[in-house]
């Protein structure tokens, strides 16, 4: 024991083991030998406090700091300096002020080391200002370290250009600028522009500073962000050190610019070089991976991670997870991963989140949310965000509700990503005055809250309320983009509101939109449904490089406004310019067939889907066979898919067959089809006026009364006609009347019975039915007709197929009157002209009664 103390005595001697063990035993065994001291000098107590904040433990450092003052142990230059680093750290403001005040009293402000942490004290806690005053008031002595200091100040506070501009006056005040210097000023260039890095890298070569790795990988990072990678691998190349940091921050930049086989390149000459990679250099290459689906690339770099010693790093295991669940069509390799992780933090249960709501598992979503709050992680903004995307797939109102609870319990919901989140869940779910309030309730709306709101509208059919978003839209300031048009011209082509449709084109021309093929795309579907063929095909030609959702748009618009043969040219086209068709175009193809009468055609691309093209056939693929092969009065055969078919058999497809059966007057099929479709959905009307209309039409009215009369009593009814019309910009709509309750020589109803006097009067054959004399599709036809100008076509968009009385009078009206009008019932435009139908007279394109 007495030679211990003898020893401890020793000052030198305690003073070089206490430097020894904080550089090679830790922190721990430094303390206790400190603690043991009998004597400690300034040198002891400094070391021990520069250690702690070396190793963050900044608390500890101020706390060691008051036992020094406690002691009586005035401190030093270097002492101050470390406790200084500590209050910047912790942005102890209070506390950094009364060290200040200590500089002040022991004679120490001059001294440029402390001058320096002053600044970065203020500027971090700050107070900008008066690390500016303080930085003037020692100007004078201010060596590299303190200017260096100042401008990554300025740079941390977003103060981009004052840094540059500090740096002129570093310059002009004759201090040499070094390494550091450059980093913090190309970090601020990368926000400013790629002049500015240009002129700074200039600087580092006229003043002859040393290209260490540091400032290499400055250089890479700041050129690679401005996509001038090529400038990125010069640097890489030029004379100087290499090390993994600057390897891969090419690699990153490659990633980030989306130029995936020059990352890979780059990687396989890293590995070639025997670098080994770190977790950024292997998140970087998942990070590709994820991007552009490289799941093979993808398992050989999860291999990699195990050979470098990386499994551990939860860094490395999101990538993983997040390869995992982008790559794969299944889940199983990312939960793998996710289990095998020894510290999910929120990114991992987040990204796992997102993962299972893209893999269709949106129920398992509340239950990961459960359990990660259960194991003490917090869910950020993105996590909420994730979960309310599965309350929207789901369309689970009580879901919405439970997490907006939470949100509101949470305090967060004040950000702008979980009010967009929650806007879209309650419009999804159709509960559209709840979306509203969160709407208005929100401190900040921007393009995504009201991009959700028309998108969702239109999706429920409310298209009158998703065009008139553009009015809250401009009240807050906000323009519509390339993703709000498309909802908004959606809007107009549900409406038929061709005028509305032209002012939004003009806009997205103006402000450069229309170059973006989401909203060309929408443009084409808009000028189809409202009959411009002519301006649907000038759209589609103006597009560079036009995908399969432009091509699906012309055929789509082709063959629904009658031209049949020109549709499936622009598919034989489609196909020989190198576009693949998806599962929509056979759909639109189907129906192309179904309308044209093209029976053995419409079988033929069919067969083809799955023969040539590796699409599997859906249900509503099936539906357009059975209407095909029902049209054509091959109704065993139809019956015979219905048999075979590999899916689930659903009520439309029984109620297509019925509507065939009806047409071809085959009572005992149509009562099968009937019987089998209310029994998937008996509460569908359209099976009851079927069934009865086959009775009526097949002698036996009895029981066509008794289906309708048993319709009646289970508070059934027919869906009420609605059709709308385009008039001078605004949407006029117009509902079915019943002609017992008509006053017919009131507004619309006497230019209705004018025109019939009119189409009499002239010779002109009309034999027109009295239950339909006042259907909507007239009403809107004649209001466009009467309050329209000469030039100016009509387009009537209605809610249900058009009648033969509806369609025959619309005909007429053409020949009587020079004028082309436009009826969209679902997804066929009949294009009247001359007393003439796109449709030609098929009597399957509308109701016969």
């Amino acid at each position: 024991m007495t030679s211990k103390l003898s020893l401890l005595d020793n000052l030198g001697l305690c003073n070089n083991l206490l430097s020894l063990y904080l550089k090679t035993d830790g922190i721990l065994n430094a303390r206790k030998l400190f603690d043991e001291m009998p004597h400690r000098t300034v040198f002891a107590w400094t070391v021990m406090i520069s250690s702690y904040t070396k190793t963050q433990e900044l608390a500890s450092a101020l706390s060691l700091f008051e036992e020094m003052l406690a002691s009586g142990i005035v401190p030093n230059e270097f002492t101050f300096s470390s406790v200084l680093r500590s209050c910047a750290g912790l942005r102890e403001l209070n506390y950094g002020a009364k060290v200040h005040g200590s500089v002040i009293k022991t004679g120490f402000l001059g001294d440029s080391v402390i001058g320096s942490s002053l600044t970065d004290m203020y500027s971090k806690c700050g107070k900008l200002k008066e690390a500016r005053e303080l930085f003037t008031s020692c100007k004078n002595n201010a060596d590299t370290i303190s200017w260096t200091m100042m401008i990554s100040s300025l740079v941390e506070a977003r103060k981009w250009k004052e840094a540059l501009q500090f740096y002129s006056e570093m310059v002009e005040a004759g201090v040499s600028p070094n390494e550091f210097t450059f980093v913090k000023l190309l970090g601020a260039s990368s926000f400013l522009g790629l002049g500015f890095g240009k002129v700074i890298h200039s600087n580092i070569i006229v003043r002859g500073v040393l290209l260490n790795v540091v400032l290499k990988t400055s250089l890479v990072d700041f050129y690679s962000r401005f996509a001038e990678m090529e400038d990125s691998v010069r640097v890489l190349n030029s004379s100087g050190e290499q090390d993994v940091f600057l390897w891969t921050s090419v690699v990153s930049g490659f990633v980030r610019n989306c130029r995936d086989k020059e990352a890979v390149a780059t990687f396989l000459e890293m590995r070639g070089l025997g670098l080994q990679p770190d977790n950024f250099t292997c998140t970087a290459m998942l990070s590709l991976c994820s991007s552009v689906q490289l799941l093979d690339l993808g398992k050989l770099i999860h291999s990699l991670t195990i050979k470098v010693g990386l499994e551990d790093s939860t860094d490395v295991g999101n990538a993983l997870l997040d390869m995992y669940m982008k790559c794969s069509a299944s889940e199983v390799e990312a939960l793998r991963v996710f289990r095998a992780m020894i510290s999910p933090n929120v990114v991992s249960w987040t990204t796992l989140l997102l993962g299972l709501v893209d893999h269709g598992f949106e129920q398992d979503c509340f239950g990961v949310l459960m359990e990660m709050v259960r194991q003490g992680v917090e869910p950020n903004v993105v996590t909420l965000s994730g979960v309310l995307r599965a309350c929207s797939k789901l369309k689970s109102v009580r879901r919405v509700l439970e997490i907006h609870g939470y949100i509101l319990r949470r305090h967060v919901d004040g950000e702008i990503i979980v009010g967009n989140s929650l806007v879209d869940a309650y419009a999804s779910s159709d509960k559209v005055a709840y979306a509203w309030n969160v709407a208005k309730s929100m401190d900040r709306r921007d393009t995504i809250t009201y991009t959700s709101l028309v998108t969702r509208f239109n999706e429920l059919g409310k298209h009158e309320m998703a065009q008139s978003v553009t009015k809250h839209m401009y009240g807050d300031g906000i323009s519509p983009d390339q993703f709000s048009l498309p909802g908004f011209i959606s809007a107009s082509a549900n409406l038929g509101a061709l005028e509305n449709g032209k002012h939004l084109h003009c806009y997205a021309a103006k402000s450069g939109y229309s170059s973006s093929v989401w909203v060309s795309n929408s443009l084409i579907d808009m000028y189809a449904k409202c009959g411009s063929l002519e301006d649907a095909k000038k759209v589609f030609e103006e597009i560079a490089t036009p995908d399969v959702v432009s091509w699906n748009g012309l055929v789509s618009g082709l063959a629904s406004n009658g031209c049949i043969s020109s549709a499936l040219s622009a598919f034989e086209e489609m196909r020989m310019k190198g576009t693949e068709p998806d599962s929509v175009t056979f759909l639109i193809l189907l129906s192309a067939c179904s309308n044209g009468r093209l029976t053995e055609m419409g079988l033929e691309y069919f067969r083809s889907m799955e023969e040539i093209h590796n699409i599997k056939p859906q249900i509503e693929h099936y539906v357009h066979l059975v209407d095909i092969l029902g049209r054509a009065g091959r109704l065993e055969e139809a019956t015979g898919v219905l048999e075979t078919m590999p899916l689930g058999q659903n009520a439309l497809i029984f109620k297509t067959l019925l509507r065939a059966c009806r047409y071809h007057g085959n009572l005992s099929l149509g009562e099968d089809m009937a019987s089998k479709g209310l029994a998937l959905a008996p509460s569908d009307p359209a099976f009851y006026i079927l069934l009865a209309d086959l009775y009526e039409e097949s002698g036996k009215p009895e029981l066509a009364q008794k289906t309708r009369n048993l319709m009646s009593q289970k508070g059934l009814s027919k869906k009420l006609g609605k059709s709308s019309v385009e008039v001078q910009g605004k949407v006029h709509s117009f509902f079915s009347e019943d002609v017992t309750t008509v006053e017919k020589t009131k507004g619309i109803y006497a230019e209705i019975e004018w025109i019939k006097s009119e189409i009499e009067r002239s010779g002109f054959r009309y034999r027109g039915n009295e239950s339909a004399s006042y259907h909507s599709a007239k009403q809107a036809a004649v209001f466009g007709l009467v309050y329209t100008s000469a030039q100016t076509p009509v387009h009537v968009v209605k809610n249900k197929i058009m009648c033969k009385d509806c369609h025959d009078f619309v005909s007429l009206i053409t020949r009587l009157v020079d004028k082309n009008i436009t009826v969209r019932d679902g997804n066929q435009v009949h294009v009247f002209k001359n007393g003439k139908c796109s449709c030609k007279g098929d009597e399957t394109s509308y109701v016969l009664s």
